[in-house]
Parts: structure tokens; C-alpha cells; sequence
């Protein structure tokens, strides 16, 4: 009988993390992912496709990906030229592509995950559309994961004590 393992986040980190078990047979792979991502090319995807966002996703599928040839570097591959696809990565494009063409990003998910044959199961946290609101400990409050990321100047002492999304969210 496998042990299974979840791995909640998105990010390097869940990709790094995701690339080590997948080298254990022994192992059931589960990949919780987030999909409150508004910077960069998720930002694209939300604003001009109106998709949720898919580096998290993209990544925990490569990170999983049996298939170690030209596909699996593909879906990391990032334009760096281009007017309108600079910085984005030839993964999240083939994926709003193929929700187009379903119509239904449940859809493209479950069928990119079968194309890169994916070990594992990569499980978007909410097909949801929300932002993520930080309240630090002084009571600022800041609205986007992008933002948050930054810091927007908070240092020292200030902590972040309450994360939450925007709108409420319902857990698939």
C-alpha cells in the first residue's frame, strides 16, 4: 500500500518539493494548490482571459510530470520578447488555450495533466475567483498576493495576523 502525501502551497517551493517525492514509487502524490496568484502573467490571465490563475498549477504539474523530455521544459519555457507575451510561459498560453477550447479550465487542467503524464494529482484549492486580503498586526490591511509579496514597506514587527480571501471562498 502507498503512504500518501499532500502538499499544500504553490510556488518554487511546492515545486521543489513536489520534484523530490516523485522520485519515491511508493508514494501517492497529492498537490493542494493556490490560485489566489495576481502578479505577472497571472495577472494577464485574470484581467484579459478572465481565467484563474495557472503557474501554480503549472508548476506542480511538471514537477510530476513523467515525461523528461522536450514537453516538460516547454511548459517551463518563458518569452522574454514579444509584445503582449513577454514574460509569460509557454505553459500558462497552451492552458488558457486549451480552456478556450473546452471552454471549461476544470477541463484543460485535467487534460494537460494527462499530456504531460502527471504522477500524482494536482487539486486547485477553489475554482473560485478571489484576491487575498493580509491584515498585519498594526491593522493595515492589503489586498493581493502580488502586493503582499512585496511587503509594501512593512518591516520589522509587523506581522501578517489574518489572512482571507476576497470574496469568501468555497474549498473544492
Amino acid at each position: 500500500m502507498k503512504k500518501k502525501i499532500v502538499v499544500i502551497g504553490g510556488g518554487t517551493g511546492t515545486y521543489t518539493v513536489l520534484r523530490g517525492l516523485k522520485k519515491y514509487n511508493d508514494l501517492e502524490i497529492s498537490a493542494i494548490v493556490t490560485m489566489a496568484d495576481d502578479g505577472g502573467s497571472n495577472k494577464v490571465l485574470r484581467d484579459e482571459f478572465g481565467l484563474l490563475p495557472t503557474s501554480g498549477v503549472r508548476q506542480c504539474m511538471v514537477a510530476l510530470s513523467a515525461n523528461e523530455g522536450i514537453l516538460r521544459k516547454l511548459f517551463s519555457y518563458r518569452y522574454y520578447q514579444g509584445v503582449g507575451i513577454s514574460g509569460m510561459t509557454f505553459g500558462n498560453l497552451f492552458m488558457a488555450a486549451v480552456s478556450d477550447v473546452l471552454g471549461d479550465q476544470r477541463g484543460a487542467i485535467k487534460e494537460t495533466a494527462k499530456l504531460l503524464d502527471v504522477r500524482g494529482k494536482i487539486l486547485p484549492i477553489s475554482y473560485d475567483k478571489v484576491s487575498l486580503l493580509a491584515t498585519y498586526t498594526d491593522g493595515t490591511e492589503i489586498l493581493g498576493e502580488h502586493l503582499i509579496d512585496l511587503g509594501q514597506g512593512k518591516v520589522g514587527k509587523q506581522r501578517i495576523k489574518h489572512f482571507r480571501t476576497i470574496p469568501k471562498t468555497r474549498i473544492d
